[in-house]
């Protein structure tokens, strides 16, 4: 493995700002990127706020599961709302640079939502494998209190690890270019503007994406073959498919964001795919929050019938 040359100490320059250079490279479709995003980011604020909402205000969604979805569609409104809001901004003034401070923070943000969100992703599939497996034990293991713990250290877990790694990959000295090519502060783009040898700072990002993506998933994935073994005994097949269609919608959005994290954070390195980082990134950030509600609320009669309700109000 080549490591890039330390510089000598008198060519670095700090760096006191970056450059967001987002979608820079198609200057002549700034205005329609604005509306096309804003128009986007309004419908993740209204579904996302809808679902929360209903499942708050509607006693017939105070079970485990809409309490666990509840927080998840809050989480994917706070997760875009990192992101989007600045890159709008960017996209109408034109004006992309961000400050260190600024960049750190986003990114730690990024991180600790991402982390929440695998986390609480893991969570939703094992209250389903409690649900289908072991339906008599499941109103006692999954308790309120059990419940509110659970999405607690989901929320939690990540922070001193995520603060930890973004001040450890801020502390780097970065030189010459001040050019992101992305349209947030993430870890790949970022490392690539670092001097000197960023291997050990590299190694902590697949440890960490291994501990906080790849075991939470693969713990979803031991969760489901459990499921769909006990779904497949399951002697009528109307119990089969109401089982399915219970877990269908979080297979959806599992597949859709895992699969984009996965490959971004997880692939081996190679050059010139900032494109493809970019299209990737836009999955779990901003189309996993889109599809979300329209996800679990069309597969979904109790959700309906919830919006139903509250639309007659």
């Amino acid at each position: 493995m080549k490591h890039k040359e330390k510089p000598p100490e008198e060519n670095l320059t700090k760096l006191m700002e970056f450059v967001l250079l987002d979608f820079a490279d198609v200057p002549h479709l700034q205005r329609f990127l604005f509306g096309l995003f804003l128009i986007v980011y309004i419908i993740i604020l209204m579904g996302n706020g809808t679902i929360f909402l209903i499942t708050k205000l509607d006693p017939a969604l105070h079970t485990p599961m809409y309490f666990f979805l509840g927080n998840f569609s809050f989480l994917e409104i706070c997760y875009v709302s990192v992101t989007l809001p600045r890159m709008l901004t960017n996209l109408w003034t034109q004006r992309r640079a961000i400050s260190l401070v600024a960049c750190a923070a986003q990114m730690c943000w990024i991180l600790m939502l991402g982390a929440t969100e695998c986390f609480l992703l893991a969570v939703m599939a094992y209250d389903r494998y409690m649900a289908i497996c072991n339906p008599l034990h499941y109103p006692l293991v999954m308790n309120y209190k059990v419940c509110v713990q659970l999405v607690a250290g989901s929320w939690i877990s990540g922070i001193p690890v995520q603060i930890g790694q973004t001040f450890q990959i801020f502390s780097l000295p970065f030189c010459g270019s001040n050019l992101i090519n992305h349209f947030f502060c993430d870890i790949p783009p970022i490392l690539k503007l670092a001097c000197g040898d960023t291997s050990v700072n590299k190694m902590m990002v697949y440890i960490v994406a291994v501990l906080f993506v790849m075991v939470p998933f693969l713990l979803i994935l031991v969760s489901y073959g459990k499921i769909i073994s006990t779904i497949l005994k399951l002697p009528s097949a109307t119990g089969r498919a109401k089982a399915f269609s219970t877990c269908s919608s979080h297979l959806i959005v599992v597949a859709l964001f895992f699969g984009s994290a996965i490959i971004t954070y997880l692939r081996p390195e190679t050059h010139d795919l900032a494109g493809t980082d970019k299209v990737l990134s836009l999955f779990y950030t901003i189309v996993t929050p889109l599809f979300n509600p329209m996800i679990y609320s069309l597969r979904n009669k109790d959700v309906i019938m919830a919006l139903r309700k509250l639309l007659c109000k």
